[in-house]
């Protein structure tokens, strides 16, 4: 547990210097703004940037894609649509749907698709607020705010006409996976977690940590997680890169150039933070939820199994794992930890995340022929089956 408030203490004084040139560059609109010069209001997102490069990053991904806006209606603003891309969708298997994390978009799924949509039908968007995806307003109220994500989702999955499916979330996105799951439970086939926020209550040790700490993180609650993105506006790809050169190298070998990922995420998060400031409402400190999902698992319904991914590195709390497997003891769980792995399990080991997510959809296509079967954790060797894996994808290409 020493672990985690550590990294959380890091976390803190990431979102201190980010709120800290927030602060500053809020005073000087304030001071100067009323001749606005060039060099103040220099926020450089731009829809056509963030379009090209979305598709020069999923240039990588061989199956072909279909890229659209679905329209959800006034879910939370008055017209939402939700850009989605899909693969693969003639396939009689059941489909596989991807929810991203805080700050990321479609392009970033980029090392999977291609796997994933072997042989099932494969739907990835920009959760609402994030990415391509309208920018409405969501409920300051932690609870609301978290209903709001569900119920786009929902809408998302009407539009679709999608019946039921494997429902893949990372982050942000497997907290909102798991709340899906618990309020629509008749469309989940199977639950994959991929290293989920939100689901461990935040520890008691956080009481002990020294007084300034407490303030700080205190201090910290008016501000958006991923301000200083937004505060760096030019500076913004190169803030990210600097601040995050592992983001990048997770890439390095398949994406040329490499410049192209902090750019992507910069753009799609140097809009009005609407998504973040709905995860801010969920928030309770950055490393925790309001509303933790471990004390709400246990009325998930039986028949949805779960697949529960974590990386060895990850910043991640993994504690819940063992609270889940205990809460829901007569259902299918199955705990994957992905060694040498870190929060981005999806892009840090690519070839055992996928096959872990391909057993998932392999069991939910086989789901009536076999028991729910509570399974022990496990440890993921990747070096056992990262060869038999790379194989695989090769003849598929």
């Amino acid at each position: 547990m020493k672990e985690v408030v550590f990294k959380f203490v890091l976390a803190t004084v990431f979102a201190f210097l980010a709120a800290l040139s927030s602060f500053y560059y809020k005073t000087l609109i304030y001071i100067f703004g009323w001749f606005s010069p060039d060099w103040l209001t220099w926020n450089k997102y731009s829809e056509s940037m963030l379009r090209a490069l979305e598709k020069k990053i999923l240039q990588i991904v061989k199956t072909a894609y279909r890229g659209w806006y679905v329209d959800i209606g006034p879910v939370v603003g008055p017209a939402d649509k939700i850009w989605t891309i899909s693969l693969n969708t003639e396939s009689p298997n059941t489909p596989l749907v991807l929810l991203h994390g805080l700050g990321a978009g479609v392009a970033l799924w980029c090392l999977n698709l291609d796997a994933f949509a072997a042989n099932r039908p494969v739907y990835a968007f920009d959760l609402l607020g994030f990415g391509r995806s309208s920018r409405p307003t969501f409920s300051s109220d932690a609870m609301e705010a978290e209903q709001q994500m569900v119920k786009s989702i929902e809408e998302w999955r009407k539009e679709m006409k999608l019946d039921n499916f494997v429902l893949l979330g990372h982050s942000m996105g497997g907290f909102l996976a798991a709340s899906y799951a618990l309020s629509y439970p008749d469309h989940v086939k199977h639950l994959v977690l991929a290293d989920p926020w939100g689901f461990p209550e935040r520890p008691q040790e956080f009481k002990e940590l020294p007084l300034w700490i407490r303030t700080l993180s205190y201090m910290l609650q008016p501000f958006n997680p991923l301000a200083g993105i937004r505060v760096a506006g030019p500076l913004g790809p190169w803030f990210i890169n600097t601040l995050r050169p592992d983001i990048t190298k997770k890439y390095a070998s398949a994406i040329e150039p490499q410049e192209l990922i902090p750019q992507y995420i910069y753009q799609c998060n140097s809009q009005t933070p609407s998504g973040e400031s709905a995860f801010h409402s969920m928030m309770s400190g950055f490393g925790w939820a309001k509303n933790p999902m471990v004390n709400r698992i246990d009325k998930m319904r039986k028949d949805i199994s779960i697949t529960l991914l974590y990386g060895s590195r990850s910043w991640i709390d993994h504690s819940a794992a063992e609270i889940i497997k205990f809460k829901r003891i007569d259902s299918y769980f199955k705990l994957q930890v992905i060694t040498g792995a870190g929060h981005h399990v999806y892009a840090d080991k690519p070839e055992a995340f996928n096959q872990i997510v391909l057993d998932a959809c392999a069991h939910a296509d086989n789901l009536g022929k076999t028991n729910y079967l509570a399974l022990m954790p496990s440890e993921y060797n990747e070096e056992s089956e990262n060869s038999e894996s790379e194989t695989g994808n090769q003849s598929k290409d």
